[in-house]
């Protein structure tokens, strides 16, 4: 667990699963495939100790939520999970979730995992996980998709692994106006000490993906500048870029980013970031 002050940041890399502790909380974001090994290393660490987490959905397609069925902690009756998201979480949200371990694509229903799986819908953008005041914005992504923000005594953590910012390529308006657009997402990550967005392609390759939903690293390098965060860690990687491709991409970012004061990194899975003292 963090020491008091500090907050941990794990990162699923390309898995759609990020672990933050911090003030005494476990939070987990998403549940896409890194969560089967994240569950296999909290059974580890917990060893029959009961868990008290919290799973914060951003949106229901498949690389969201399909590690859940495999999610270690769901299935010891000490643990207590509660999972949240929006708009109709508890039927949709319950649904989707029952539906894909449903026969004849897995062998446990939902309602038989042993643990304690509470779903519940936020009736609000703004709300508190124990000591950590917990902020949310829908984003540009098909269906209904938030990102969230987590204020934690340790610094600000911001997690978008899913949005398209509004560029010039895409609407055809001038620069300014494309700002203005996105101004409430720059506002919504404005100081993050942690700053986790969607960075799926390069210049070239969004040229002929504009609409799809995802990030381009140019825009999403200038984005973070005008929020002034101080990390921004491409995610949502590309499945067909190599390792040599997102540090192709991760120098370029870099490049962008000299001498604004933004630190740029490629989340990368199972690597653990540490915010304010520890």
């Amino acid at each position: 667990m963090p020491t008091p002050g500090a907050a941990t940041v794990r990162y699923g890399g390309n898995t759609s699963c990020v672990e933050v502790r911090a003030d005494g909380e476990l939070i987990v974001l998403d549940a896409g495939t890194g969560i089967r090994p994240l569950g296999l290393e909290l059974a580890r660490e917990f060893n029959g100790a009961g868990i008290d987490m919290t799973l914060l959905i951003t949106h229901t397609h498949w690389d969201h939520i399909q590690g859940f069925p495999f999610f270690l902690p769901a299935y010891e009756s000490k643990n207590t999970i509660r999972v949240l998201g929006f708009e109709g979480a508890r039927q949709g949200l319950g649904s989707t979730l029952a539906g894909q371990m449903e026969s004849p694509y897995f062998p446990i229903a939902l309602q038989q995992m042993p643990g304690n799986v509470l779903i519940e819908e936020l009736q609000s953008f703004d709300f508190k996980i124990g000591a950590v005041h917990a902020q949310a914005m829908t984003v540009n992504h098909p269906g209904i998709t938030v990102g969230y923000r987590l204020n934690t005594s340790a610094g600000a953590v911001s997690y978008l692994p899913d949005n398209e910012p509004f560029h010039e390529n895409q609407h055809g308006h001038p620069r300014e106006r494309i700002d203005m657009h996105n101004r409430k997402l720059i506002d919504f990550v404005r100081g993050s000490d942690v700053l986790i967005l969607d960075s799926q392609y390069d210049s070239d390759e969004y040229s002929s993906h504009i609409g799809w939903g995802h990030g381009c690293v140019d825009e999403v390098v200038r984005l973070a500048i005008l929020g002034e965060v101080k990390r921004l860690y491409l995610f949502h990687h590309d499945p067909a870029h190599d390792d040599e491709r997102i540090d192709t991409m991760l120098a370029h970012a870099r490049k962008l980013a000299e001498g604004s004061g933004v630190n740029v990194f490629a989340a990368t899975e199972g690597e653990v970031v540490v915010l304010g003292k520890g």
